[in-house]
């Protein structure tokens, strides 16, 4: 999460993020899961300007850039990506100004780069960058504890960026974050399909199993820089639900499977597929041959631990 002052504006980039490691663990009372997640933030953004005003409002307007360079324009938003209530960074917004009694109010602006319904968490990072910019550009002075228990009652993905973490395992149902430490960058070249999953509905279509992975190995193969053990052990409890209920996913699996990455997963719910590079060279070599074999957009990452 980059954070800087522009002129009287805030402005934020925040970043997407990659399960390298998804293991649900169990349905909890609440209607949540359990799970145990290594995230790590990679190098694809949306960027939001925060801009004070006197009248109380919240004014959110999206400028899509996710398509710029294949259609040759951007576009100011349509319904994919709503600007009203059903938007996390109005429901950000609003929550922080209820609960601080703020008298000020807002114009957001976002330009929008990380897919939707991808499994990136793109809405859980422009939620937590609009409690971390509002909490500064309103002068609120919350504690990091207090954002953290505004964002739990927003999405589960966001305290991970909230915390600003490279990389981190993330339990409970996500809220739980222990940093990460890794010792070198790492490389991904992320493929996303024109169709999209809901969160929702994979998980509702995932049954528990009996066993359980653990995320230690993958853990211990990072930390050493062993690219080639780490991707033996990339797992996600929500691919196989997910491969079920869009053959998208299922068609970059078996593309993937031909490359030479160290390793491939589905991220989060998905429908992006991503694989580990050795480098920056490797994942653009890696990213033409994906290009050439699926009509999803391509992306070539870098993640600084």
């Amino acid at each position: 999460m980059l954070i800087f002052r522009q002129g009287r504006e805030l402005v934020v980039h925040a970043p997407a993020k990659l399960n390298l490691f998804l293991q649900v663990l169990k349905k909890r009372p609440d209607g949540f899961h359990d799970i145990e997640s290594v995230m790590t933030t990679v190098g694809l953004y949306d960027s939001l300007t925060f801009s004070q005003t006197f009248d109380q409002q919240i004014n959110l307007e999206v400028v899509d850039l996710r398509a710029a360079l294949e259609a040759g324009h951007c576009k100011q938003t349509d319904d994919e990506i709503p600007t009203g209530p059903g938007n996390l960074v109005v429901q950000a917004a609003s929550l922080l100004k209820e609960y601080s009694g703020v008298d000020f109010g807002v114009n957001i602006l976002l330009h929008k780069r990380i897919p939707s319904a991808a499994g990136l968490a793109g809405g859980s990072s422009d939620a937590a960058a609009t409690l971390l910019a509002l909490n500064q550009l309103w002068k609120l002075q919350l504690s990091i504890d207090e954002l953290h228990s505004l964002a739990a009652q927003l999405g589960s993905d966001i305290g991970f960026f909230l915390d600003q973490h490279g990389a981190a395992v993330c339990r409970g149902r996500g809220e739980q974050v222990d940093s990460l430490i890794l010792p070198r960058s790492l490389h991904f070249v992320i493929a996303k399909p024109s169709s999209g999953l809901s969160t929702a509905t994979v998980y509702k279509n995932c049954k528990v199993s009996k066993t359980t992975q653990m995320a230690a190995p993958l853990i211990q193969a990072l930390q050493s820089g062993n690219l080639s053990a780490a991707g033996r052990h990339f797992y996600n409890s929500l691919q196989h639900p997910a491969e079920q209920l869009n053959e998208d996913v299922l068609r970059l699996k078996t593309i993937f499977e031909s490359q030479s990455c160290y390793g491939h997963l589905m991220s989060g719910s998905g429908t992006s597929y991503f694989g580990i590079c050795a480098n920056r060279q490797h994942a653009r070599s890696v990213a033409a041959r994906v290009r050439q074999l699926s009509r999803a957009r391509v992306y070539t990452v870098q993640a600084r631990c």
